[in-house]
């Protein structure tokens, strides 16, 4: 070769080599999917999980949990150091650290937006707005936070809109950075609230006001992504958010972790987050396109593999032996969580606290076959619930044994027969005591695993010789009837955001009515008892409180609890540091993409 021609083949060497150094690496994508929609991103307007889920991404709340600590421990998010909390429990001063930044927006005018104390002050009015309907109102009104409820009913009289720019002694903002919050009454954990960014996650009054009606649109915050695409009920897109704080990776893993977990998590000490550049969800409502996208490498992670799959997938709950070959991880967890079927307090057929409708709801209760319901449905991924509260939770007795748990049909139709709903026309069908058909509208939505929970309602119920219809609907749909408190029966689950059971005792709460509380029971004994138990430090006294609640709640049945689910989630091998904390939504920022091990399917 002539001297020239190896000089411009080593010119072309270099250059090339030069080319791949500068060129850009690989984007790195989280992709996985949703079971169910979400309804929008405004934290002052909405309550669900996914919902939830994506603003959690976003927005910050001033704590966080301790991704890898048990037990469960809250860490500063925005705050310099912990909230000083007074002996009392009733006041609460938070200090945010200077130097955080909302991800740039056109509301905020070319301005780079620093979050200050004025921000939460501002976030936490937004729940006290008519106008809003806020779903979580409720908790900060049973807190009593000084003047916040008071302003509130003076404006909703006098028939003006809220006015943000009003003082109160509950809630004031001390200087740019610091903030301070007075309660009405004892809460020692009250400060829980302060780690939920899908409920007090910070955002800024320009963009409010920049939006208008459209803000469910556009959450605009400080946390690690923002979002960059929205297609509703279909498909979101979140993408690094450049302004991002300087945190570093240090998390620590449980001592029974995974070794894959605890050598993952050591690999990715001091790195700097969010570690990949994009997540994309998918909203995939039926089980079987979610399981088998995962199978094909289309996504991720997937979170809660469906129950029907879980024989294939995860025989006596170790991995299957063809997913240990591909690289296959698995994360087993049981939730904070309890699935619930409510009846409406108010409705005239199913509702009530004469004796003969606390028997109607009883006896249907007894009917119920959970055994069954957690083999063939849930496929052995759930234990039955006693009292609506979870092992992870405080307030849980793993001795107690209630009538939840119960399946005795004999017992079931002794109760109705006692009380008069026995078959009067002779058609093979219980009626009311009065003569009129007894008829159930069970409400429910098209997927896999509810259409399968409703064919066992069926069967429990024309064992027990009553009539059961079914309203079937989209989840947000059904959402929207319950809270109007249109709905009879439904059947949905409720997942704790805080390691406490005060979470499942607000479900009988009377001031929760149409929140969490969505059976609208209204016990002023339960009442009393609820908070009573709420003031109290933890401890034996709290917890006898809360058994007691909770002894009300089986004995006048608004509810049917049904199981406490275990999850498990499944990460390709290309995921690196996947793990569960079952009180941190947004897991994306603490996982890494390995681009050197493709996925299979882009």
């Amino acid at each position: 070769m002539k001297a020239s021609s190896l000089l411009t083949v080593l010119l072309l060497a270099a250059a090339a080599t030069a080319a791949q150094a500068q060129s850009p690496s690989p984007e790195k994508v989280l992709r996985y999917a949703f079971k169910s929609a979400e309804t929008g991103f405004d934290p002052a307007q909405i309550t669900d999980t996914y919902s939830k889920a994506v603003v959690a991404g976003i927005l910050d709340a001033p704590l966080e949990y301790d991704f890898g600590a048990r037990p469960f421990k809250l860490r500063p998010a925005t705050l310099a150091e912990m909230p000083e909390i007074s002996a009392d429990f009733k006041t609460i001063t938070m200090r945010v650290k200077p130097g955080i930044y909302f991800s740039d927006d056109p509301a905020f005018k070319g301005a780079k937006r620093e979050l200050t104390a004025a921000d939460y002050v501002y976030s936490i009015k937004r729940h006290y707005d008519p106008k809003l309907k806020s779903g979580n109102l409720y908790i900060l009104e049973n807190a009593q936070i000084l003047g916040l409820s008071e302003l509130r009913r003076e404006l909703m009289k006098a028939k003006k809109p809220f006015d943000y720019d009003r003082e109160v002694e509950g809630l004031k903002a001390l200087d740019r950075y610091s903030f301070q919050i007075k309660l009405g009454v004892a809460d020692p954990r009250f400060v829980y609230q302060f780690s939920d960014a899908g409920f007090l996650g910070a955002v800024a009054r320009e963009v409010v006001e920049f939006y208008g009606d459209k803000i469910m649109e556009h959450p605009v915050g400080t946390n690690a992504f923002r979002l960059a695409e929205w297609r509703r009920s279909s498909r979101i897109v979140l993408e690094k958010n450049p302004n991002f704080r300087e945190v570093r990776y240090a998390e620590t893993v449980p001592p029974e972790a995974d070794p894959r977990v605890k050598a993952e998590a050591a690999a990715l000490q001091a790195r700097k987050l969010p570690m990949v550049d994009r997540v994309v969800i998918e909203v995939i409502e039926e089980a079987q396109p979610r399981w088998l996208s995962f199978l094909r490498g289309e996504f991720d992670v997937i979170e809660e593999v469906p129950p029907e799959f879980s024989s294939i997938a995860m025989p006596n709950n170790h991995l299957a032996p063809n997913l240990v070959k591909q690289g296959i991880s698995m994360t087993r967890y049981p939730r904070a969580d309890v699935a619930v079927s409510y009846f409406n307090m108010e409705d005239p057929v199913v509702g009530g606290y004469t004796p003969d409708k606390i028997a109607l709801r009883r006896a249907i209760n007894l009917a119920v076959d959970l055994d069954k319901e957690i083999r063939l449905v849930r496929r052995g991924q759930a234990v039955k619930s006693q009292n609506g509260i979870p092992a992870v939770a405080f307030g849980y007795d793993p001795a107690l044994k209630t009538e939840m748990s119960e399946f005795d049909l004999a017992k079931a139709k002794a109760l109705l027969d006692l009380y008069g709903y026995t078959d009067k026309d002779g058609d093979g069908w219980r009626d009311q005591p009065d003569g009129k058909p007894l008829v159930l509208e069970y409400a429910t939505s098209p997927d896999t695993t509810f259409r399968q929970l409703a064919e066992q309602w069926q069967k429990n119920m024309d064992a027990l010789g009553v009539r059961m219809v079914f309203k079937i609907a989209k989840w947000p749909e059904q959402l929207k009837a319950s809270n109007a408190g249109k709905l009879q029966m439904w059947g949905v689950g409720w997942v704790g955001t805080t390691p406490d059971g005060d979470t499942y005792l607000a479900l009988g709460s009377g001031k929760a009515k149409g929140h969490a509380n969505k059976s609208r029971f209204d016990l002023p004994a339960f009442e009393a008892l609820y908070e009573r138990q709420k003031a109290m430090p933890d401890g034996p006294e709290r917890a006898a409180v809360m058994q007691e609640a909770q002894r009300l709640m089986v004995t006048y049945a608004p509810y049917k609890f049904h199981v406490h689910r275990i999850w498990t989630d499944m990460a390709q091998p290309w995921v690196k540091g996947y793990s569960r904390n079952i009180f941190v939504r947004d897991f994306w920022k603490y996982v890494d993409i390995d681009t050197a091990a493709p996925p299979k399917a882009k």
